[in-house]
């Protein structure tokens, strides 16, 4: 069941976002800098996100199991927890996440990331060929739901 998160919830979906950021990120960053984000840290980073306006929803199985946000058309943080990923659950997060949209879905990644490009790709996105420089050897890239997709709208 995916649920919108809200006060009740959010220490919930700040564990989960937590335990899932630090996997993904372990091999690229520094242990500090991994360490940094405790689910103290991102309960105030998702609250923050929820007071401006966000959408946060969360996948509870027996557990939670994962958490993605919407603004807007954006989406962004669809992280699940490491021994629950290759479960479905990203996809069931994301085609949520799509629903939620306000027109076509966008949504940016890490360069690095293999794993999430497969499953975006596979939902229909495509790169816009926009990129935000995060260091000197890391990118992250845009990507956006296929016109055929979404019926050719387009976010502004």
């Amino acid at each position: 069941m995916i649920i919108t998160v809200d006060k009740t919830t959010l220490d919930q979906a700040a564990a989960v976002h937590s335990a899932a950021w630090k996997e993904s990120h372990r091999a690229f960053c520094t242990p500090d800098f991994v360490a940094l984000h405790s689910p103290e840290r991102q309960r105030a980073y998702l609250g923050q996100k929820l007071a401006e306006g966000s959408r946060l929803y969360m996948l509870v199985k027996e557990k939670p199991v994962g958490v993605v946000s919407v603004t807007g058309s954006l989406i962004e943080d669809l992280y699940v927890l490491p021994d629950e990923q290759n479960k479905g659950f990203g996809t069931e997060l994301l085609r949520h996440a799509m629903a939620q949209c306000g027109g076509t879905p966008v949504l940016w990644i890490l360069e690095n990331n293999a794993g999430a490009e497969r499953l975006y790709r596979r939902m229909g996105f495509a790169p816009t060929g926009r990129r935000n420089r995060i260091t000197d050897g890391l990118d992250e890239i845009e990507f956006t739901l296929a016109a055929a997709e979404s019926g050719g709208a387009r976010r502004t």
